[in-house]
């Protein structure tokens, strides 16, 4: 069934629905380019985890909202080729009037299917892979079943990271979290629930992660002059909820 797709303003920002005021996404109209939703921010803290310069090249995102992470993504890392899979039609086309996706073929491929479905059926492997999933009832549906996650995981190239956006106030976050679990062998980790109640899930194939947090408010820092996201209170956040023993982020 499609969604009824509604935009809204507010103090600058503008806003993305479908059908009920509970936001599926929003861009500060003066700056279209950069994350305005913390949880957006958050799932970016998978560019922490791996070193590698070249990381990410290929890069498959399940959802696309208003577009945020595409276009941080598109205008920060120029090397990227991104697969982008929304389910509704009109919200590949309300991305476009409202919201600045940018058109690219080369850079950009838009695909129009379940996102479930697409990564069972596809050839390609990817370094990061960002689940975004929602429908107008803030049900993530086959992209939160055990299935899907091991699929995502025999999607991944070496050492790729998959960040998931979670409602972690809802009575299915534990859940979803052992599910992840489950697929990745216990590589996984929740950060603490943002302001929104949204919660980001990281798991990760290939060489093992083990980074002391004080090196990713280094690579955050280096991030932020870079674009501009600053990640720093992130880290600080996890710090608090001594979610990594020792200081360190094993993954």
């Amino acid at each position: 069934m499609a969604h009824s797709i509604d935009i809204s303003e507010e103090a600058g920002v503008r806003y993305l629905h479908f059908g009920s005021s509970w936001i599926q996404g929003a861009m500060r109209i003066a700056r279209p380019w950069n994350l305005e939703l913390e949880y957006t921010k958050e799932m970016m803290a998978s560019l922490l985890l791996r070193e590698d310069s070249h990381f990410p090249r290929k890069v498959l995102l399940i959802g696309l909202g208003a577009a945020s992470l595409t276009k941080f993504l598109y205008r920060n890392y120029p090397l990227a080729k991104l697969t982008v899979v929304e389910i509704e039609p009109s919200v590949v086309a309300a991305a476009r009037q409202f919201f600045k996706l940018p058109e690219d073929p080369l850079r950009l491929k838009l695909v129009i299917a379940d996102g479930a479905e697409f990564v069972m059926d596809s050839t390609q492997t990817y370094d990061l892979i960002l689940v975004d999933g929602f429908d107008a009832d803030a049900r993530a549906g086959a992209l939160d079943t055990q299935p899907f996650y091991q699929a995502v995981r025999a999607h991944l190239n070496d050492n790729g990271i998959m960040a998931v956006n979670l409602l972690g106030r809802s009575k299915g976050f534990a859940a979803s979290v052992e599910r992840i679990g489950l697929a990745f062998d216990g590589r996984a980790i929740a950060f603490p629930s943002c302001d929104s109640g949204n919660t980001i899930c990281f798991a990760a194939a290939g060489d093992a992660i083990n980074v002391a947090l004080d090196d990713l408010k280094d690579q955050a820092v280096e991030l932020k002059e870079k674009t501009g996201l600053n990640l720093l209170p992130t880290l600080v956040r996890l710090e608090q909820a001594q979610t990594c023993p020792g200081g360190m982020l094993v993954l």
